[in-house]
């Protein structure tokens, strides 16, 4: 797909503003690239531009008694990042901020030498959690297809396996941190209902002490979403949704493409390589749906993709966790930088 070449342009004028005088921005955004369909190389006539990127924390952040998070601009939909938030997305392989260093040069609007400094060392976010963070996403797709879609023709039993697979990947870092400890554990598994009108439903075996309560009201809050998302009835308009559902389809399978990539080969490909983008285009497009139903022929690509990523996780060399001593001497050099000298 062609590229615009005004983005830097744009950047100069009224509406992104914010970036020369917000003063979390001004001087300290460490880099900002293109996301969403310019960034995958999906784009075409009409879409939306979004922007990402990552600016340093203040001082008053550092060592004082300001907080910041991110920084968001609806009108323009741009999202930055403060440097440590994104260091914490990254430690968790997130997909919607690691493909932020995995942008082609030309695709970055704003790239400093820290900038360049943290895509240069992307390899020490890189960890076999990446096949439950993409897992997690991918399934988050793919349960938005099956509610729109496939909901009506589910068997009760079937929706409640399906969500099974969603809910489990809620409790996989609870698992990790306790993997050892006896006295915090939780398992999920389907069996014959006590609820009445189902005929099976989820079971959470759980045992917590001393486990803190912020993270707890996290854990159960997300997989109530997951529950609430599968159990919601309503009405769908097919020919207005038809186009989502097909958005939702292809990032499902850019999603595994990019989980892929990174557990097998050890590298972040945000912008997609043209064989790729062929096939994830004729799906945006609608050639596997038919009358608002996804055909048999794209969940053979899907059943293909997942067991690539299945494979890809089983062989994958990465570490089962980033080395923490090297990124934390990256953030300590980085953080030290923000301390005196600004955004360079």
């Amino acid at each position: 797909m062609a590229f615009r070449t005004d983005f830097k342009d744009l950047l100069a004028g009224p509406q992104y503003s914010f970036l020369r005088e917000d003063p979390r921005l001004k001087g300290r955004v460490i880099l900002l690239g293109l996301s969403g369909s310019y960034g995958y190389g999906t784009n075409r006539e009409g879409s939306d531009l979004d922007l990402r990127g990552a600016a340093l924390n203040l001082p008053s952040d550092l060592i004082g008694l300001t907080s910041f998070e991110q920084f968001e601009d609806r009108e323009t939909d741009t999202v930055i990042y403060s440097f440590m938030k994104l260091i914490r997305l990254l430690l968790g392989c997130n997909p919607n901020t690691i493909e932020i260093l995995g942008l082609d040069p030309g695709q970055y609007l704003i790239l400093t030498e820290t900038g360049r400094e943290l895509i240069r060392d992307s390899h020490l976010f890189l960890s076999k959690r990446a096949a439950a963070s993409f897992g997690h996403y991918a399934d988050a797709q793919l349960r938005r297809l099956q509610n729109a879609i496939a909901r009506d023709s589910l068997s009760q039993t079937d929706r409640e396996k399906h969500m099974l697979k969603s809910v489990r990947h809620a409790l996989e870092d609870f698992n990790r941190d306790y993997e050892n400890d006896s006295l915090n554990a939780a398992r999920l598994y389907v069996d014959r209902a006590v609820t009445e009108g189902l005929e099976e439903e989820i079971f959470l075996n759980a045992s917590f002490k001393a486990y803190p309560l912020r993270q707890y009201n996290a854990l159960m809050n997300t997989l109530n979403s997951v529950v609430r998302d599968y159990d919601r009835i309503g009405k769908r308009n097919h020919k207005k949704d038809e186009r989502h559902l097909n958005k939702h389809a292809m990032h499902l399978i850019r999603l595994f493409m990019m989980g892929i990539d990174i557990l097998e080969k050890e590298e972040i490909r945000t912008h997609r390589p043209p064989e790729d983008l062929k096939l994830l285009v004729s799906i945006r497009d609608g050639a596997y749906m038919k009358d608002g139903i996804l055909l048999p022929s794209f969940y053979e690509i899907l059943e293909d993709y997942e067991r690539r990523f299945e494979e890809a996780e089983k062989k994958s060399r990465l570490p089962e966790n980033p080395d923490m001593e090297k990124v934390e001497a990256l953030v300590e050099k980085v953080n030290r930088r923000a301390l005196t000298e600004g955004s360079e």
